[in-house]
């Protein structure tokens, strides 16, 4: 059986996915793109050693920070360990649905990365105009300009319909919008606690230029603050807005591109989630 446990940052995923690796006795494959690198500790709410009770866990920490782990390195490594152990119970967590479906559907890349096309001549609202006629559900911030890019030089390999490879099912965590900002929030103010400052810092001082930390948030926001550019109170509550963006981005996305069954966090009692996912995955694999 193959569990996909996705949702934004602050619901649960991490130790929903902990839980029920215990139960099914599981492995743990992560699907959050900036957890794949070394040193991005705090800023991505990385499991911590202490969190895992001993369950085998892949695919964190693996890349150098400053290199650039693309999703087709993530598609590549991930099948290798369905394969390695696909009589086990394997449990996906995180809230990057492209890699999730790089992974798990029959989704096809070209190793070519070099654009054919630089658009010099159009503004990111063109750029986002042109992307969106292409795939109307794409996932990509307007100003994030170099991926509108890459995106609209992607060519369309083949014309087959996406479908799973690999029987998934899919659940997602989530809570009514007040209550999950408000979380969010309080994330981001603990991750300061935690010494998210310093981390990032640690980064600054090498001069590290990389697709990572210019697009991780936490990071990038930070960066700006140390560049005097903000201050460290505008630089906080930036990356809490972004965070809350970023959530919304991910439920349109998984809403329009997965099967995913969501479920409301009791955050008084997890167990109560705990039961009704138990419940439904029961459903499922019966």
């Amino acid at each position: 059986m193959i569990i996909c446990i996705t949702g934004p940052t602050g619901v649960g995923k991490t130790k929903l996915s902990i839980e029920l690796a215990k139960i099914y006795n599981a492995i743990i494959i992560n699907a959050d793109a900036m957890q794949i690198y070394k040193g991005l500790d705090i800023g991505t709410a990385k499991i911590k050693e202490s969190e895992k009770e001993g369950i085998p866990h892949y695919l964190f920490d693996i890349a150098d920070v400053k290199t650039n782990y693309t999703v087709y390195n993530y598609q590549k490594d991930a099948r290798k360990i369905l394969s390695k152990y696909q009589d086990k119970n394997i449990i996906f967590v995180g809230g990057s649905g492209l890699y999730l479906k790089a992974a798990l559907y029959n989704y096809v890349f070209s190793e070519e990365n070099t654009p054919t096309n630089n658009y010099d001549n159009l503004t990111n609202e063109e750029l986002y105009a042109l992307a969106l006629k292409k795939d109307p559900h794409m996932p990509i911030h307007a100003n994030n300009r170099q991926r509108l890019i890459r995106f609209l030089n992607k060519k369309d390999i083949s014309n087959e319909p996406c479908y799973l490879l690999y029987p998934a099912i899919f659940i997602g965590l989530t809570a009514p919008r007040d209550i999950l900002y408000n979380r969010i929030n309080a994330r981001v103010d603990e991750m300061f606690n935690e010494g998210l400052v310093l981390e990032a810092k640690s980064f600054y001082d090498l001069n590290i230029k990389s697709k990572a930390l210019e697009t991780a948030i936490g990071y990038k926001e930070l960066f700006r603050y140390f560049n005097n550019e903000i201050s460290l109170e505008e630089a906080k509550d930036l990356i809490k807005k972004n965070s809350r963006h970023y959530a919304k981005r991910q439920y349109t996305w998984f809403n329009h591109q997965m099967p995913v069954k969501w479920f409301n966090v009791d955050f008084n009692n997890f167990n109560n989630t705990l039961d009704e996912v138990k419940k439904y995955l029961e459903q499922q694999d019966s």
